[in-house]
């Protein structure tokens, strides 16, 4: 790891498109602006590549991640910017009856250090008759994911992930100080949990939270609620995005990591335990650890 504890943050806030063209033009304009402002580290959103609810359209426009043409734009503009470039999640070809929501953590050389399928599917029926079913399209992921940057170790994530806390305690527990979320978030969940969970993620955590979001609303009629997020271990929101697409930054200091840990050691005073219920005589098992994998350095 780097000596330096200090870097530049950037979330990438888009508004995806129903095609991957025209999006990915759209985000190497952004995240070549982060990266003239600075930025060492640059997110993009949930599914940068394209944002489809028909299935039959999603289908068509879906390609394997061996071909797909925006990673591998993105791989070569991570080389050329020489920055470390997450992009937040691309909707890849998994089978012919299924896609995946795969996030990729790309190196300033150009090389995938980490990609990690979303764990969680976003299924449910929202107030005022929205409904989305993702696991009708995807297959969801079954491991969770930390690797390692020059400033630290980072745990990927994406979306609707958030709303499971074990997740994010599993990663701070296998040493991680940064957690990424980047989402696509409905306005309607996103004006009431968006900005409270994210920041319960980083204060029971100890961790920086990155989350570049989704804005607007898109060609596919969703309107996702923007406001992009970079947090600090203690909660304060260092930089937030409005509902248009652009870039937000912050600098990071990683020394606030283990200041906030040494002030509320909660990751040290975490117990294994067991329910009762009185109901009966047994007593069911605490909550088990996921099992985690790390990418390459």
């Amino acid at each position: 790891m780097s000596a330096d504890q200090t870097f530049t943050a950037a979330m990438v806030q888009m508004r995806t498109g129903l095609l991957p063209e025209p999006s990915l033009e759209q985000g190497t304009k952004l995240i070549r602006e982060a990266a003239a402002q600075g930025a060492d580290y640059v997110q993009t959103p949930e599914v940068s590549n394209m944002m489809q609810l028909n299935r039959k359209a999603l289908f068509e426009h879906l390609a394997t991640e061996e071909d797909d043409i925006s990673l591998k734009a993105y791989r070569a503009l991570a080389k050329e910017l020489k920055i470390h470039l997450h992009i937040g999640s691309l909707a890849l070809r998994f089978s012919q009856e299924k896609a995946v929501n795969r996030s990729f953590l790309i190196g300033p050389d150009g090389n995938v250090l980490a990609s990690y399928d979303k764990i969680h599917m976003f299924d449910i029926d929202l107030p005022g008759g929205e409904s989305y079913r993702e696991s009708a399209n995807y297959q969801p992921g079954e491991t969770a994911v930390i690797s390692d940057l020059p400033w630290g170790r980072i745990g990927l994530t994406i979306c609707y992930d958030v709303r499971f806390p074990a997740l994010y305690r599993a990663l701070a527990e296998t040493g991680a100080s940064f957690l990424a979320v980047p989402s696509a978030f409905t306005k309607k969940t996103g004006e009431a949990h968006w900005h409270t969970l994210l920041r319960a993620r980083a204060i029971e955590n100890g961790c920086f939270v990155f989350a570049a979001a989704q804005a607007g609303m898109h060609e596919n009629k969703r309107e996702t609620f923007g406001h992009s997020l970079i947090i600090a271990p203690w909660g304060e929101i260092l930089a937030e995005g409005g509902v248009e697409p652009g870039v937000f930054l912050a600098k990071i200091d990683t020394s606030k990591v283990e200041a906030a840990r040494k002030t509320v050691p909660s990751l040290q005073h975490g117990r294994r335990f067991g329910i009762a219920d009185p109901k009966s005589s047994n007593v069911a098992a605490g909550p088990e650890h996921l099992h985690l994998v790390r990418g390459s350095a």
